[in-house]
């Protein structure tokens, strides 16, 4: 079956359908990896983008259940320039294909993805749609034009509902923007007592969680598309150590004041090198996303940038001059891509024990004491404490 893939700019790729059959339409992006094109699909941070991959064979090893980074892929489209419909891999259990037309996504084949590349590389990202209908060119490209990209990508992809991976260490409450399974991967391998939280979780949700560190996920879309995310860390900020990534990085720099822009066709890779301005040392990162913190912004405000990316020196890393408060604007969790950059997860851990142990609790019995106007503790466990 054929397909069809139509730009805003009225450029126009024929090839071949896989997937579902259908029409849909979103933010074109190219990616550069030249593996794990499942992790890639099942990134929420995708959500509401029709996804190019650059790397010209897609699907040869097939999809296996443990490789997902979410419960399902949230992409609008998945362009490729060679299709393998026949995986060869062990652990395959089935296509792409099935996977696609499993989740109602269309798919493009037999295209110049180097040409598309090319375009979206010199005119930025755009609005296009996928059809695999017989609709009049003028008429899809029509409609195109007045389609608006979807808003609440990080309400359609957060959790509903908080639940929780235990562990027998610190207690991490990730706020889920879209997180990547990776993420919960890292912390629970460390031990750690993991609670997860919808999106839209208030700082006195929080804080009733009584956690060790906060974690900002990763995330689709615009920062300022979620203005209460931004004010609840500003809440939370020198209460509770946080940790951003991506998108929690942009809304940590919200929160302390800063301001977010969007890229000409962002960074979606494994290899993005990245300077840590502090060591002099090069990372190779994995990144999925389309905006950026503005560095004039950082002036005037209690942050220090601490990394940079080396293509475009955008802003990679930030800290919090006063509070236990870091973020990346890269993925320290990727699977798959390079590990250079885990070790900030025992970074963030060492500054949790660092803050407690510069910050001790009181017990909880005295405030409970305290609440009641210093009223004596009720009958039991203090008394029996006493003895």
């Amino acid at each position: 079956m054929q397909a069809r893939l139509l730009l805003e700019d009225g450029t126009l790729f024929i090839g071949k359908a896989f997937g579902s059959e259908g029409e849909s339409a979103g933010e074109v992006v190219f990616n550069t990896g030249m593996s794990g094109y499942q992790e890639v699909l099942s990134d929420p941070s995708y959500c509401g983008q029709i996804v190019t991959m650059t790397y010209p064979l897609i699907g040869n090893y097939g999809i296996s259940r443990d490789d997902f980074e979410s419960i399902r892929p949230f992409i609008h489209g998945f362009v490729v320039r060679e299709h393998e419909e026949v995986p060869s891999n062990w652990r395959a259990e089935y296509s792409i294909d099935s996977l696609l037309k499993e989740y109602g996504i269309v798919g493009i084949s037999g295209i110049d993805t180097r040409m598309l590349t090319r375009i979206i590389r010199h005119y930025g990202v755009m609005k296009g749609i996928i059809t695999t209908s017989n609709r009049p060119t003028e008429e899809l490209l029509e409609q195109l034009k007045a389609t608006r990209l979807i808003t609440d990508q990080v309400s359609r992809v957060s959790t509903k509902s908080v639940y929780g991976c235990p562990g027998t260490k610190e207690r991490i409450v990730l706020v889920d923007y879209g997180a990547k399974s990776g993420i919960v991967r890292d912390l629970t391998k460390r031990g750690c007592d993991v609670v997860v939280v919808p999106q839209d979780a208030t700082a006195d949700q929080i804080r009733r969680l009584s956690p060790d560190g906060i974690l900002l996920s990763n995330g689709p879309g615009d920062p300022k598309d979620v203005p209460h995310a931004a004010g609840m860390i500003a809440e939370l900020l020198g209460e509770i150590p946080i940790f951003g990534i991506c998108l929690g990085h942009q809304l940590f720099a919200l929160a302390s004041g800063a301001d977010t822009e969007k890229l000409k066709f962002g960074h979606r890779g494994g290899n993005h090198p990245v300077k840590d301005l502090i060591t002099g040392r090069c990372y190779i990162t994995s990144q999925n996303h389309g905006y950026t913190v503005k560095e004039e912004s950082i002036a005037g405000t209690d942050l220090i940038v601490t990394h940079i990316n080396n293509n475009d020196k955008t802003i990679e890393g930030l800290k919090h001059k006063t509070y236990p408060a870091f973020s990346v604007q890269y993925h320290p969790e990727a699977a798959p891509g390079p590990f250079d950059s885990s070790y900030l997860f025992d970074d963030f851990l060492t500054m949790i024990h660092s803050f407690k142990e510069q910050n001790p609790r009181a017990p909880r019995q005295a405030e409970i004491v305290a609440a009641r106007g210093g009223a004596s503790a009720p009958k039991g466990e203090l008394a029996y404490a006493k003895k």
